[in-house]
């Protein structure tokens, strides 16, 4: 798939589901949730069947995900969001991994060009307010993406750390269920699967990027730090905001 061919607009979809069925469907994906990860992504499938979304940053460990959830269904809607910060070798690295998995519903979400032209004329927003930057370009844009889906996934794990060390695998997040089915994942976890399924790397990870977002706000790690101590290099900022004013749902820990 060319990147000409992602899809740039959300589809229709189903209405979402009543109280009842959502209550229904998070009580499936909380009682999966101590099986095996792709036990999970199954369960998780079928509870919000034509309700769920994957969104990927297709970063260092953006492979993982992808592998297993294509596994089970490549025709998953995917969520991508192109800030317009991003390095170039993401955006090659996306399609490869399209080609490779086999992914048939990708859609790329950019931010809205009007306010991004209000808001940041120069484009240097990320130096001067480097949250507003990402609330415009990530958290906007993914409420636009979201919208109609009752659950979504993502890729964090414990092991990145700082606000994600006590990462549940289902959060509440507004009126949607939000699942982190790789919570558990060890680094050692993230390599050996790799290696087992002969993914392909994110180039930058060869020049020592450990965890890629933005081109201006993502620097290198040294030996020993974080995986995630090149973002927002010197700043007390650590996540871009779509991760943030979550509770864990009904019955989590």
């Amino acid at each position: 798939m060319l990147a000409s061919q992602l899809n740039p607009v959300v589809r229709d979809r189903p209405p979402s589901a009543s109280p009842d069925a959502r209550n229904a469907s998070e009580a499936r994906v909380r009682e999966a949730a101590s099986r095996p990860t792709s036990d999970f992504l199954a369960t998780a499938f079928e509870a919000y069947a034509g309700r769920i979304a994957l969104v990927s940053s297709f970063g260092a460990e953006a492979a993982v995900l992808l592998h297993l959830a294509a596994s089970i269904d490549p025709t998953i809607p995917v969520i991508f969001l192109d800030t317009g910060k991003l390095f170039g070798e993401t955006l090659r690295y996306r399609e490869t991994l399209i080609r490779h998995l086999g992914l048939s519903d990708v859609r790329s979400i950019a931010p809205d060009a009007g306010r991004v032209t209000a808001e940041d004329p120069t484009g240097t927003l990320w130096r001067d307010n480097p949250d507003r930057c990402c609330a415009l370009r990530k958290v906007e844009p993914l409420a636009r993406g979201l919208h109609g889906f009752d659950a979504w996934i993502n890729v964090r794990k414990r092991s990145h750390g700082a606000l994600r060390a006590a990462l549940p695998f289902v959060e509440q997040d507004g009126s949607r269920v939000k699942l982190n089915p790789l919570a558990a994942w060890s680094a050692a976890d993230v390599a050996a699967y790799f290696a087992a399924h002969g993914l392909p790397r994110h180039p930058l990870e060869a020049d020592g990027y450990t965890s890629i977002g933005c081109l201006p706000c993502t620097d290198r790690a040294v030996p020993g730090e974080d995986i995630r101590a090149g973002r927002w290099r010197g700043r007390e900022k650590t996540e871009c905001g779509i991760h943030l004013s979550v509770a864990p749902t009904r019955g989590e820990d």
